[in-house]
C-alpha cells in the first residue's frame, strides 16, 4: 500500500516570529530574531547573543491551564505544544473531547533534551531534602518524550505518539518518519516536528566547544553569518516547528488547504568513519544521503529549484556547498537557489530542521525565496563553486516546484527531504 502524503497544517515558534503571519513577514523581510542575552552575559559566555522566541504568559494560557503552568519550567515543551497545536488548528482539525482517542492520528515530535531548567530545579530541591516538593509534573516535564506526551493528551491522539532524537537532524527525521508511517497505511495523519529548550544549560556545551561566535556581542543581528567570509561560529537558538502530514485522499475529503507534498527523502550516517567524526560530517555520507533522497522521491537533480541548507556559519559551510554540488552534479549558474534561515534565527539545534522546514514549505506555497542576510562578503571558497546569484540577499518572488531541505547533525547523521508544490 503506497499513498501520497501532503502537508495541511503548519505551526511555528521562532526567534523572529511566533505564529505563521509574524514568521512569514520576518523571513520575507530578512528580520533577525537574534538579541543580546543577559543570562549569557551574566555567566560570562564567550557568545553572549542568542535567538530565543518571545512567549508571554498571556499567550501560554491559550495552550495550558493555570494549573498546568504552576511549577512549569520546560521551555522546549512550551514551544512544542504551541507550535503543534497551532499546526493542528491550521489544518482545520478539531480537538475532540471524546472518551475514545483518534486512532488514525498520532505525533512524532522530536527534541534533544526536555525540561533542562526543570531538571536543574529538581536537582537542587533533592539536594536540599525537598524531594516531596518536586510536584506531580516533574517527570512529565523532564522525560525526553514529554513534548509528544503533552501533545498526545491535549489532542487525544491514538496512533503512534513518540519522540525522536538525532541532534540537528531531528526535525527532518520526524517529518520523514511521519511520511513513511502514513505512506505505508499505518496512520491517516501525523503531527510531526521538533523543539529545543532555551538557555545557558543547553548552550553551554557549545560555547565550551568554541563553535559559537564571540565577535558580535555588541551587534547581535550581525552575528549569524552563514556562507560569509567573516563567519566566526553559530549563534545558539531555540524554538519549535510543526507540520500536519496527511494522506492525500483524507485531506481532499476534508477540503482543506494543502501547503505542499512530501515526495520522499532519506536519513543516513557517515558512521564517524573517513572524514566523519562526532562533530564533523562524512562528505561521502552527505552526498549519498542527498542522492538517495532524490531516488526515493523519484526525481532527477535538475528538478530541484531551491535548497534550504543546514549552513551553520562555521568553517563547514563551504564543505556543505561542495557536497551539494557533487551530489547534484550542478555548479555555477546552474546551481539551485540556496538559503539558510540560520542567518535570521541562529542555530536552533534539535528544532532547527523543523523551523527551517516550515520556512521551506512557506516558500513553496507562497512562491518566494527568502533572503540570506549577513553574507554580503561571500566566502570565496563558496563563490568558486556556485554563482553569487544563486545566493539571494533580497527576497525573490518566483514560483517554485521542488525544494530540497537538508539537516546534518552531531554524531555524523544526515537527513534530506524532498518537498513539492502540490498539484492534482
Amino acid at each position: 500500500m503506497s499513498r501520497r502524503v501532503v502537508i495541511t497544517g503548519l505551526g511555528i515558534v521562532a526567534p523572529n516570529g511566533v505564529g505563521l503571519d509574524a514568521f512569514t513577514h520576518a523571513i520575507k523581510n530578512g528580520i533577525s530574531g537574534i538579541r543580546k542575552d543577559p543570562d549569557l552575559e551574566r555567566l560570562q559566555f564567550s557568545c553572549q547573543i542568542s535567538g530565543k522566541p518571545e512567549i508571554s504568559e498571556e499567550l501560554s494560557l491559550h495552550y495550558f491551564t493555570e494549573l498546568e503552568l504552576r511549577n512549569f519550567n520546560s521551555s522546549g515543551i512550551l514551544y512544542g505544544v504551541i507550535a503543534g497545536m497551532d499546526a493542528w488548528k491550521d489544518a482545520e482539525l478539531p480537538i475532540m473531547s471524546n472518551e475514545e482517542p483518534d486512532w488514525g492520528s498520532g505525533t512524532i515530535f522530536g527534541t534533544g533534551t526536555s525540561g533542562i531548567d526543570k531538571f536543574r530545579e529538581s536537582i537542587y530541591k533533592i539536594d536540599d531534602l525537598q524531594t516531596r516538593r518536586l510536584g506531580s509534573t516533574a517527570v512529565a516535564q523532564t522525560m525526553n518524550s514529554g513534548v509528544s506526551a503533552y501533545l498526545g493528551g491535549k489532542l487525544g491522539l491514538g496512533n503512534q505518539v513518540t519522540t525522536n532524537s538525532s541532534a540537528c537532524t531531528t526535525g527532518a527525521e520526524s517529518m520523514l518518519m511521519a511520511y513513511e508511517r502514513i505512506k505505508s497505511g499505518l496512520a491517516n495523519r501525523i503531527l510531526a516536528g521538533s523543539t529545543s529548550d532555551s538557555g545557558p544549560y543547553i548552550w553551554g556545551g557549545f560555547d565550551a566547544l568554541r563553535v559559537c561566535t564571540f565577535k558580535h556581542n555588541e551587534s547581535p543581528e550581525k552575528g549569524s553569518r552563514p556562507m560569509s567570509a567573516s563567519a566566526s561560529g553559530f549563534v545558539p537558538g531555540s524554538g519549535a516547528g510543526a507540520f500536519v502530514l496527511e494522506e492525500l485522499e483524507t485531506a481532499l475529503a476534508r477540503g482543506v488547504r494543502i501547503y505542499a507534498e512530501v515526495l520522499g527523502g532519506n536519513v543516513n550516517s557517515g558512521g564517524q568513519r573517513g572524514l566523519g567524526t562526532m562533530t564533523a560530517p562524512n562528505p561521502i555520507a552527505v552526498q549519498k544521503c542527498i542522492k538517495d533522497a532524490m531516488t526515493n522521491a523519484g526525481i532527477q537533480a535538475d528538478a530541484i529549484d531551491a535548497i534550504n541548507g543546514h549552513l551553520t556559519a562555521t568553517t563547514k559551510d563551504s564543505l556543505e556547498i561542495e557536497n551539494w554540488s557533487e551530489a547534484l552534479g550542478r555548479s555555477g549558474i546552474d546551481f539551485p537557489y540556496i538559503n539558510s534561515l540560520k542567518s535570521m534565527v541562529g542555530h536552533c539545534l534539535s528544532a532547527a530542521g523543523s523551523i527551517e522546514s516550515v520556512a521551506a514549505i512557506l516558500q513553496l506555497h507562497e512562491g518566494f525565496i527568502f533572503p540570506n542576510i549577513n553574507c554580503e562578503d561571500l566566502n570565496p571558497e563558496i563563490e568558486s563553486i556556485i554563482d553569487v546569484s544563486r545566493i539571494p540577499q533580497k527576497v525573490i518572488e518566483t514560483e517554485l516546484n521542488i525544494i530540497a531541505k537538508a539537516s546534518f547533525g552531531f554524531g555524523d547523521v544526515n537527513g534530506c527531504l524532498i518537498l513539492k508544490k502540490y498539484t492534482v
